[in-house]
């Protein structure tokens, strides 16, 4: 039946496109010798068909869609069109017709051109015009609009396009192809300052992005507000999106985004609409990684393929988001075999099966280990032989952690020090330490935790560049904010609670926090693999030793400025339709994490994205005995003796044991990096 039908339409096309080949031979005689006595014979009228016809086929003319004419359609109407005129000029000459003048071709192949063109735009015009806003859009006198009560249900939204101008011309175009109607476009901001006034696809350019709140409020005085605004643009994030959502939000207005360009390209001429274009545009909601989205830094992916093409590595933590991120990524640069390590089975189930089906030629193996079996860890890393080792594994919940301080101190403390050590006995190249920013001044055991393993990656690696030629494995620490979705972080938290209705829980009004995606907190990670390691073509690398490398997080969020975000994202109103409520602090926590200690000035490192710091640190044996000392104190259970220990090699660890806030001799909580 398909089939049939297809051949109809074939032959329709055919017949019609003969026809105007035929009107087309006696109307290019008139205009090329209107006065002339002698114009082309009747029989000629068919041969121009015929000759069209001939012409048009290795250019497969009839098979055109009609509906989606575009530019490519257009070139092979004009080609066939002065293979047409040629062919029949040809014809003539052979069987001795007079042609009414010498340019009686030309005229004819421009009358074909238009008489073969002009019917294939115009049907595509009637088929996929845009779907136009109310007349009120173009501010034309008319009866006023009907009350919202009286609009049926089923009434499209009216939208507000907001993006590139090549891109809303792609939306346009397949909003015109949507058969559900569901949108009607009132009008258009698009990138730029010079467009305002002008059309795409014949909706009016209203102003530029930046201006969306000037726009908004005269289209308000008007009485022509959207319904909503649509993001069609794939770069439109970070702050210009923020700032977009926080004028829609003044006017109550939802913004949503647009699906991917390559999901709203309109299907090739002479292709049917598939059933998922049927179904026509789905909008999405924005979501906060959107707003907090930064511009993409530059990295040095040829270095790390150098870092990691054909060598062994292991991930530890493979599970965890770090973790696992991680082992998406070095799984692209081509490593000899990827060991993935982790003590939580399920977890470090769902990182192996996706790498099985997203790399399947990558060689992997997952295994169970818990970092604390030192014995254990020696043995699998003398088995794997690693040479390159990303330990992401640690308990990083701070209340988690405060509830268990022991099992706190045993797991990023002596953990690091037992992947560290069975590392370097295994003849690892380079080993790099996620850090947080939480061991800075640190209020938390945790973040002392962490302080601790820092110090001691330190030292080793201050210990290996003290011996040049010897192999000693180097040690990168990278030191970050919270990661975007991570497991445990505060952005899941709010979407369960948004889920339930509300509230939303904040612990403080001035709680506030650094954030980054987890790609690219990881990719940084990768490129300051990279530099600590001296794979990259810079081998200034010395001039790092012992550093901790800082990502630069930008300006930190306030926590409570994220929960409305989220409430508004929803279509909802703080305070209104979803509670925000205060809880307090809680044990270890402190209201500003900080990057920096405030003996630690930031130094720049000559790569986007990555700072330095360079805090004290100590001999590798001293804080070796420490973190023993330490470990020992925890598998004793004695929590006094470990801690007391911990604060006397942190000296500013300032344990917050019961969430209380600091404050200074007027009341006020003190906003200021301890030094």
């Amino acid at each position: 039946m398909a089939a049939s039908r297809s051949l109809l339409r074939i032959a329709v096309n055919a017949a019609l496109d003969g026809a105007l080949a035929a009107v087309s031979v006696p109307l290019a005689g008139w205009i090329a010798a209107p006065h002339a006595a002698a114009q082309p014979p009747a029989w000629a009228i068919p041969l121009g068909a015929l000759c069209l016809l001939a012409s048009g086929v290795p250019l497969r003319l009839s098979l055109q869609h009609w509906r989606y004419a575009g530019l490519g359609d257009l070139v092979a109407v004009a080609a066939a069109s002065v293979l047409g005129a040629a062919l029949f000029a040809a014809v003539a000459a052979a069987i001795g017709l007079a042609l009414p003048t010498p340019t009686f071709p030309i005229v004819f192949a421009l009358v074909l051109a238009v008489l073969l063109a002009t019917p294939r735009i115009a049907y595509r015009q009637a088929r996929t015009r845009p779907r136009l806003a109310p007349p009120e859009a173009e501010s034309a006198p008319g009866p006023a609009p009907a009350p919202p009560h009286t609009a049926p249900a089923a009434d499209p939204a009216t939208v507000l396009v907001v993006g590139a101008g090549e891109d809303a011309d792609l939306f346009l175009r397949a909003l015109a192809q949507d058969r559900r109607q569901t949108m009607r476009v009132s009008g258009l901001l698009v990138s730029g300052t010079r467009q305002t006034g002008r059309r795409i696809q014949g909706q009016p350019i209203l102003g530029a992005v930046e201006d969306a709140g000037p726009v908004l409020t005269r289209l308000q005085a008007e009485g022509r507000l959207p319904h909503m605004l649509v993001a069609v643009s794939a770069d439109l994030a970070g702050p210009a999106l923020a700032a977009l959502v926080a004028e829609a939000d003044r006017f109550g207005l939802l913004v949503r985004r647009a699906p991917r360009l390559t999901a709203l390209d309109p299907p090739p001429a002479g292709d049917t609409p598939s059933p998922r274009r049927r179904r026509g545009i789905e909008l999405r909601p924005v979501v906060i990684d959107e707003l907090l989205n930064r511009p993409q830094v530059p990295l040095d992916r040829e270095a790390m393929a150098r870092l990691i093409q054909g060598r062994r590595v292991i991930v530890t933590g493979a599970g965890g988001t770090i973790g696992s991120e991680l082992a998406r990524q070095i799984a692209t640069l081509g490593p000899e075999h990827l060991l993935l390590l982790d003590n939580g089975e399920y977890a470090l189930w769902q990182i192996d099966m996706e790498l099985a089906e997203t790399h399947p030629a990558v060689q992997r193996r997952a295994l169970i280990a818990d970092i604390r079996d030192e014995a254990r860890i020696r043995a699998v890393f003398a088995e794997a032989r690693p040479d390159l080792v990303f330990h992401a594994a640690a308990l990083k919940h701070v209340p988690m952690v405060e509830a268990n301080p022991l099992e706190g101190l045993l797991t990023n403390a002596a953990g690091t020090r037992h992947v560290a050590d069975a590392a370097r006995a295994a003849g690892a190249r380079a080993m790099v330490l996620i850090s947080t920013d939480k061991a800075v001044n640190p209020t938390s055991v945790m973040g002392a935790s962490k302080r601790l393993a820092e110090m001691y990656c330190q030292a080793l690696d201050i210990a290996a560049r003290a011996q040049p030629g010897s192999g000693a494995m180097r040690c990168v620490t990278v030191r970050f904010g919270n990661v975007l979705g991570s497991t445990g972080s505060v952005v899941p938290l709010f979407q369960r609670q948004l889920e339930r209705g509300g509230p939303l829980t904040v612990t403080h009004p001035d709680m506030q926090r650094y954030f980054m995606t987890v790609r690219e907190a990881v990719g940084l990670v990768l490129q300051a693999s990279v530099i600590g390691a001296g794979a990259g073509a810079d081998a200034a690398s010395a001039d790092y030793e012992g550093g901790i490398f800082v990502l630069d997080m930008g300006p930190p969020v306030k926590i409570v400025d994220l929960a409305r975000q989220m409430i508004r994202l929803a279509g909802l109103r703080p305070g209104e339709d979803v509670e925000i409520r205060f809880t307090g602090l809680r044990p270890g926590e402190k209201l500003y994490e900080e990057l920096f200690h405030g003996k630690e000035p930031p130094a720049p490192t000559g790569f986007p994205g990555l700072l330095m710091a360079m805090p004290r640190t100590a001999d590798p044996a001293i804080v070796g005995r420490a973190i023993e000392e330490i470990a020992a104190a925890c598998r004793g259970g004695q929590p006094r003796l470990a801690l007391a220990l911990l604060g006397r090699l942190i000296p500013e660890f300032e344990h917050n044991v019961d969430g209380a806030l600091p404050h200074s001799a007027d009341g006020a909580v003190p906003m200021v990096t301890r030094s």
